[in-house]
């Protein structure tokens, strides 16, 4: 087994197949990598349009990475406290 690295990170996360998406280019749950042996998808599409209006409350923009590196680093017990 690969330990977890920035190539199979997704794993860890649940990702969206983006199906009729406006926003998935921009989203890190569909731009992220997958993993080749395990990956948690949604089993409904989470995002929905009402009104005319786009909404998702899964929705992880571009500062995605930032916030799995600082929840990385919380877990392996590094200090976050100036982020």
């Amino acid at each position: 087994m690969k330990p977890l690295n920035q190539n199979n990170m997704a794993a860890d996360i649940t990702v969206c197949p983006g199906t009729d998406c406006p926003v998935k280019e921009k989203c890190y749950r569909f731009t992220a990598p997958k993993s080749e042996l395990w990956q948690s998808y949604f089993l409904e599409i989470p995002g929905k349009i009402e009104n005319n209006k786009f909404t998702c409350d899964m929705y992880w923009g571009e500062k995605a990475e930032s916030i799995w590196n600082q929840l990385k680093d919380i877990t392996d017990g590094k200090d976050n406290t100036g982020v």
